[in-house]
């Protein structure tokens, strides 16, 4: 049987008329060159974020459920037009939504989960020679209604049916060159690192890299699915590996910096000093669906103390209905939050084995003046909440403090 190749085309790569018939092209002549193909194609442009709009426009508060429906328009959208633009070219193609290609979800709106994929449908088109399109970002919950997997999902769409699918590896596709020491927007000398491991990746993404959705990482991790990241349109663009492990890459002390300024301080005040009382609090954010990222608890000031955390900005809304209802129950004090923060994070498995990686970051920040607000740590990664207006300066800095812009690792993008 013909090798099978996954591409994903993020929403620039298909904005307009002309990049999705050069995308075409592109799965096109993997087709000519006798490869089974797979496309999964992301909303065109900034649609996602125009219909979200729309729907605040119409209600300020838009059923999670209806706002799924609508939001998955975007990408039926783009693989209708894809395979438009197959078919113009004299190659067979059909699109598929997300439950027509057997993609099954969890019942969580906005940001279900994967439970499993049946590609019937994908390898019936397969077999008849067909470019199959599938739509990112999508699938099928238990009750027969559309879910969307969370921003970026076309991502974990398109490693989740390579593993499905049986691919050697995921392809993809979108308006940069690859993974960088830093976002290259920001850091003008940052470098293209030729491979990245998976955990590594898997931090830089969770740490605000916008490149690859985190969720995609952990499913090619678990299933070992190798990922390149390239540029669309430039065929001579090496891109990005991201690979189970890296040779020598106990050589470089960090691998990358990343800046998320999609966060919210969030503090709950004079919660009793009694056990149990933080599982409450974080139990009943659990239920509310929200994503808690940094935590720091106060020292005891009598009976009580202060909680803060962290959230991203779509969480906000609910994190804060949850903390009303906690401090009802609790009769704790205030609740407060701050939106200018942002996290800036460096990341590399060198920290494994070599010391001074902290020293070296809270110095960098201090000479800097960088105030730190909060600091998080994992074995591969140290994170520090910022004032917002810092993170830029703050991100800068330790780039050039751990030489990335000299790293053997990287090299710039043509």
């Amino acid at each position: 049987m013909s090798e099978l190749v996954v591409m994903k085309f993020g929403g620039t790569s298909v904005a307009d008329p002309e990049k999705i018939q050069r995308a075409a092209e592109r799965a096109i002549a993997a087709r000519k060159k006798g490869k089974r193909v797979v496309v999964v194609v992301s909303a065109p442009g900034e649609m996602t974020d125009e219909l979200i709009d729309l729907a605040h426009r119409v209600s300020p508060n838009p059923d999670s459920r209806e706002l799924d429906m609508l939001m998955a328009t975007g990408e039926q959208v783009g693989i209708s037009l894809f395979a438009i633009a197959c078919e113009a070219r004299g190659v067979g193609a059909t699109s598929l939504t997300g439950p027509q290609a057997g993609i099954l979800a969890d019942a969580k709106h906005s940001k279900a989960k994967i439970v499993e994929i049946r590609p019937r449908k994908i390898h019936e088109e397969l077999k008849r020679g067909n470019i199959v399109t599938v739509a990112g970002f999508q699938g099928l919950n238990p009750h027969r209604d559309i879910t969307t997997l969370g921003r970026g999902g076309s991502d974990l769409t398109a490693v989740a049916l390579a593993a499905a699918l049986g691919a050697k590896h995921c392809e993809i596709y979108t308006d940069v060159h690859g993974v960088y020491t830093a976002d290259p927007r920001l850091v003008p000398d940052a470098r293209l690192i030729p491979r990245i491991s998976f955990d590594e990746m898997l931090e830089l993404a969770g740490a605000g890299a916008q490149v690859m959705q985190s969720r995609s990482i952990e499913v090619a991790k678990k299933f070992d699915v190798p990922i390149r990241v390239a540029h669309a349109f430039d065929r001579h663009s090496p891109g990005t590996w991201i690979v189970k492990e890296v040779s020598s890459m106990e050589d470089a002390l960090v691998t990358g910096v990343a800046l998320d300024r999609n966060q919210i301080k969030v503090t709950i005040r004079d919660v009793p000093d009694k056990p149990g009382m933080a599982a409450d609090v974080f139990d009943m954010l659990g239920k509310a669906n929200v994503n808690v990222d940094m935590i720091i608890q106060s020292a005891a000031r009598g009976q009580s103390n202060d909680i803060s955390f962290t959230v991203p900005k779509d969480d906000h809304e609910n994190a804060i209905k949850a903390l009303e209802t906690v401090q009802r129950r609790l009769k704790t004090g205030s609740i407060e939050h701050t939106v200018n923060v942002a996290k800036v994070s460096v990341v590399g498995v060198g920290m494994r084995s070599h010391s001074g990686v902290a020293g070296r970051m809270f110095r960098t920040l201090a000479d800097n003046s960088v105030n730190i607000q909060m600091i998080a740590t994992s074995e591969i990664k140290i994170s520090c909440i910022v004032d917002k207006a810092d993170g830029e300066r703050a991100m800068r800095c330790l780039h050039k403090a751990f030489g990335l812009e000299k790293t053997r690792r990287g090299y710039a993008a043509r």
